[in-house]
């Protein structure tokens, strides 16, 4: 493992730093005492608003993971959710009091300022994060824990298994461009078999210990969060790393106005984030703004120059038979 330090010698940022002081279960829809239990050895933080429809699965998936649940707890940072998201939570800590589950509040309503308050409430040596979307495989936690216990990397992660956020055939459609190169490009968390020293992982697993280091999720971004954390992470000489036994399920948007939607928004926070860490561009981030400004270059140029026209019908064209091609691969 290696030694993390800032080569410029910077104190942690405001926007990243997170406090040391740990909370107890305060948020309004727990109305039962809470009793401190053992210190665990993990603590899983989860996002939350409003998941009143996947949030039991999660804690579910969580309460039959192989790691033991007395060395477990679970962290739900809520953005005070308007629908039945904390009376599901609720029930569950009824029906399974083995698993300790606390709730905290995340007044901002932003993920990563959920993380951070989450974090701040953690008491484990290792933090594993996961979404309330997410479904991980029993033997997640565990294969977490130890890889970072090996020294694999200073934050480990695994692959999506990309399912259809609803029925329907946009669901699908999404669910099957959301796991194939065409669609993603080199996030090989989508759907690679090789494990390895890569840029970023889908949610993450770290020490507690390495927030005080290089501090927590920058509060100021609204997405790409995970992927700004990982560039400081790798910038003081830390390592990230991608092993494909660690596995979940993820849901994918059910329609594609919801897909262009969370993508204008992940655009739009990778701009943000670029301006920051211009050399963290990838080519499957370039690649699609290039190819939508070659398309209308050519059809601008077109009306004056006979040639673009050509041009832009067989860019066009063989831009269509590659997605046939695929579709018919994968349908």
């Amino acid at each position: 493992m290696v030694q993390l330090a800032f080569a410029d010698g910077e104190t942690t940022p405001a926007q990243w730093k997170v406090p040391s002081t740990r909370m107890t279960d305060h948020h309004p829809g727990n109305l039962h005492s809470f009793q401190e239990p053992p210190v665990p050895l993990v603590s899983v933080i989860v996002p939350c608003y409003n998941e009143e429809k996947t949030i039991g699965l999660l804690l579910g998936a969580l309460n039959e993971q192989s790691f033991p649940r007395a060395e477990m707890e679970v962290i739900i940072s809520d953005g005070l959710s308007t629908d039945h998201t904390l009376e599901r939570i609720q029930s569950f800590k009824s029906a399974h009091p083995e698993l300790c589950v606390r709730v905290v509040e995340n007044r901002q309503r932003s993920i990563p300022s959920g993380l951070n308050r989450a974090i701040e409430a953690a008491r484990g040596t290792y933090i594993v994060r996961l979404d309330a979307h997410s479904l991980p495989r029993p033997e997640y936690v565990s294969r977490c824990v130890e890889l970072l216990e090996s020294k694999r990397g200073d934050n480990v992660g695994g692959v999506w298994e990309i399912q259809p956020g609803g029925p329907g055939w946009q669901a699908r459609a999404v669910a099957a461009a959301a796991a194939h190169p065409l669609g993603v490009g080199d996030a090989l968390y989508r759907y690679t078999e090789q494990a390895g020293a890569v840029d970023t992982v889908p949610f993450g697993a770290f020490r507690r210990d390495l927030v005080a280091q290089i501090g927590g999720f920058d509060e100021s971004l609204l997405s790409n969060e995970d992927y700004e954390f990982n560039t400081r992470l790798r910038q003081a000489g830390g390592a990230v790393w991608l092993d494909p036994s660690i596995r979940s399920a993820y849901f994918a948007r059910s329609t594609l106005a919801d897909l262009a939607r969370q993508y204008w928004r992940y655009g739009y926070w990778k701009a943000r984030m670029l301006r920051r860490y211009p050399k963290t561009l990838r080519w499957r981030q370039a690649l699609p703004p290039l190819f939508v400004l070659s398309l209308l270059f050519l059809s601008l140029a077109g009306l004056l120059w006979a040639p673009a026209r050509w041009l832009l019908v067989v860019e066009f064209g063989l831009y269509a038979l590659i997605l046939l091609i695929v579709g018919l691969q994968v349908a």
